[in-house]
């Protein structure tokens, strides 16, 4: 799942080195914490946060085939 975020954010972004996603478990639930450069946070989020609304469908709806709950943060 980090992998499958990982890949997605590297091409959205023009400092794909920057890229940082960190994991955190909380009762059943997966959050992932998205990092990116300052200047590479309005691409990730998208006008009117549809980039981000978009991510985080996928990665629900990716983590619900494997039986997972999982959410995705973008953090500034």
């Amino acid at each position: 799942m980090k992998d499958f975020v990982e890949y997605i954010a590297k091409q959205l972004v023009d400092q794909p080195d920057l890229v940082v996603i960190d994991e955190e478990k909380r009762d059943d639930k997966l959050i992932l914490k998205l990092k990116v450069a300052q200047p590479d946070i309005g691409k990730v989020i998208g006008k009117r946060g549809r980039t981000a609304f978009a991510l985080r469908t996928l990665v629900a709806a990716v983590g619900k085939k494997m039986g997972k709950k999982v959410s995705l943060e973008v953090i500034d």
